[in-house]
């Protein structure tokens, strides 16, 4: 197999609802991608994103070798309102690093992050596509509202536990971990680019810091795919890998993914896979609906209309992907 792997597989990542808050009909999930969405899950909603992945590095200056498994799990709860989602982020990872002098088993929780999630500026809200009925031109040209992303912040931390193989200084510590969201929605509502800005260990002696960009497209109802582009750099350790991955959704609340990841250096070599299956319950979400009128009278008809064809809209592009 060739160092660099091309692979266009796919990630679901669907879309927001117009005017009709955060929540949407299918599960809303940023696996098998690494790129965190700008959109929260709703109000009241839990969701569990998880997987297995198989490892395998190899450093050619220092001459080790290492494989294993890891398993990720991420808890996504919309909490007090639609903009507000608090996240739990785990991975523990098990493998065994064969050097020519030695062979050393690592297990442990190799990350795990506890934080909050605001989007703090949605450019679909209040936002009407208009209709011209007299040009076919018009309808069809460039839409430039789509290159205003959707922007949110995380703030969270990372909790290091003494005596782990995988922590910078082998002691138990508290660091910061910062991240800035951009989304944008793109042609005909399929296509979805996700940045991600981190600054992760903040308070540590080993500061990261790094990108993720992704970019999905919705091929059907049931599959989408994405490619991926991830980077980070610190004293201890820097990097750059692709990724793409491929999602299938089995019913509005459950998806499953495979993805396959490799990077562009050998000291290490990196190359992974896995498999992973999102699920969601939203039994307690209610409809948040976002009136068009903002002096809080009663609608009038053509507010209505408008809601009416915004709720269309909103369908159609989840029925897409």
């Amino acid at each position: 197999m060739s160092k660099l792997k091309t692979a266009l597989l796919f990630v679901l990542i669907t879309l927001p609802c117009f005017n009709y808050g955060q929540h949407t009909d299918q599960i809303n999930s940023n696996r098998p991608g690494k790129s965190m969405s700008a959109f929260a899950v709703g109000k009241s909603v839990f969701q569990i994103e998880s997987g297995l992945y198989g490892i395998k590095e190899n450093h050619r200056l220092l001459g080790y070798d290492a494989k294993g498994f890891g398993l990720d799990f991420t808890l996504r709860w919309g909490l007090f309102m639609e903009k507000l989602e608090l996240i739990a982020d785990l991975q523990y990872q098990n493998e065994k690093f064969t050097t020519p002098y030695s062979v050393v088993d690592k297990k442990a929780l190799k990350q795990t992050v506890l934080g909050a999630k605001y989007l703090i500026y949605d450019p679909f809200k209040n936002y009407e596509k208009k209709v011209n009925i007299y040009s076919w031109k018009a309808n069809h040209k460039f839409d430039w509202h789509q290159m205003i992303p959707a922007v949110s912040i995380f703030a969270g931390a990372n909790l290091s536990f003494s005596d782990n193989p995988y922590s910078f200084t082998n002691q138990a510590s508290i660091s910061p971990k910062i991240m800035l969201i951009t989304q944008n929605h793109l042609g005909d509502g399929t296509w979805v680019f996700v940045t991600n800005i981190i600054a992760d260990y903040i308070s540590t002696d080993y500061p990261s810091y790094g990108y993720v960009l992704t970019l999905t497209k919705g091929f059907n109802d049931q599959w989408s795919g994405f490619v991926e582009n991830q980077g980070f750099k610190s004293d201890f350790y820097s990097d750059a890998i692709v990724r793409g991955g491929a999602a299938y959704l089995l019913n509005k609340d459950m998806q499953i993914d495979a993805s396959i990841s490799t990077n562009f250096k050998d000291t290490p070599t990196v190359l992974y896979g896995g498999i992973g299956f999102s699920w969601r319950y939203d039994a307690n979400y209610q409809e948040v609906r976002m009136s068009l009128d903002k002096g809080g009278n009663k609608k009038t008809k053509s507010q209505k209309k408008v809601e009416k064809k915004n709720k269309k809209r909103k369908d159609e592009i989840e029925n897409t992907q």
